[in-house]
């Protein structure tokens, strides 16, 4: 038993789990990544957050995390022996990017921030982004930034604010020509913009991708446009049922592809759990920001 034990904790010291997912075909997501939180994807629909220097890990789509030993299992089934096997021959490789190649550190969580950051105008960066790159509707960035839920930050990002089931700032996604992720020590809730009073929550994974729904269906009266920022967070789940009211409808405008299905599914249970009706809603393209960009109703 010693021997095993010994072996368990050599493995959780000697293997990083970053090492583990680029020899098992993942992806590095740069863009997403700071070096605290490193994104990997596998596909369309896989996501794993590499923490802790590549010692921890955890997918934010469900409920899978823990050490390298679980990941292993994670990413290629089997046991804790297959587990092993499988890690032996990665002991003291290192990851080939390096921390030191990564992006600039995102900015801390401080709600000060939020409330400082000017709201994006027509003529600053952020506003050409949103409205350029993104095709947003000018009058739908003015009516964000009226709402309260739109700020502007570095290298031209649109920040969306998450706000959870009180209603508190609880951090915000950002969005740029060269940078997308979510503030570092937020908390993933959902944005929102649209009815006060909504009949009608339509989900979907991105602040971006609900300011284009939004857009195409132009600006319904009975409906919030959300986003949980492609996270699922209880925070976001205790958000969702604080907007619930008897005859509601939770809309599931998700993503095609693996991704926005399994989220689909999660917010179907959340509506059956609330006793009010469900309903999918699917872009032609691949997301409603493309639909957006390319004129689809």
């Amino acid at each position: 038993m010693a021997g095993y034990d010994d072996e368990i904790s050599a493995l959780r010291a000697g293997v990083d789990c970053r090492t583990v997912l680029e020899r098992a075909g993942w992806q590095f997501d740069k863009a997403e990544s700071t070096r605290r939180a490193m994104k990997y994807r596998l596909g369309a629909g896989r996501i794993v957050i590499v923490t802790h220097e590549g010692r921890g890990w955890f997918d934010p789509l469900g409920s899978g995390r823990g050490d390298v030993l679980a990941l292993a299992q994670h990413v290629w089934g089997g046991s804790l022996g297959h587990a092993r096997q499988r890690l032996r021959p990665l002991a003291g490789i290192a990851p080939s990017l390096r921390p030191a190649e990564m992006a600039p550190e995102r900015p801390d969580f401080d709600p000060d921030a939020w409330h400082k950051a000017p709201p994006p105008r027509p003529g600053s960066a952020g506003w050409r982004y949103l409205t350029g790159e993104r095709g947003l509707p000018a009058s739908t960035v003015s009516r964000a930034v009226a709402e309260g839920c739109l700020r502007e930050g570095i290298l031209g990002t649109g920040w969306g604010a998450h706000a959870d089931a009180e209603g508190r700032i609880v951090g915000w996604e950002m969005r740029g020509p060269r940078y997308k992720g979510y503030v570092a020590g937020g908390t993933k809730a959902l944005f929102g913009a649209g009815a006060e009073r909504p009949q009608r929550l339509a989900v979907c994974e991105g602040m971006i991708d609900a300011l284009s729904l939004a857009s195409l269906e132009e600006w319904r009266d009975d409906t919030l446009y959300v986003s949980t920022g492609g996270g699922w967070r209880d925070a976001a789940v205790d958000a969702l049922r604080t907007r619930l009211v008897p005859g509601s409808l939770l809309v599931a405008a998700t993503d095609r592809g693996t991704g926005g299905e399994r989220l689909a599914e999660r917010l179907a249970e959340v509506a059956a759990r609330c006793g009010v009706a469900f309903g999918r809603l699917l872009p032609a393209a691949k997301d409603w920001n493309d639909d957006l960009r390319a004129g689809t109703a």
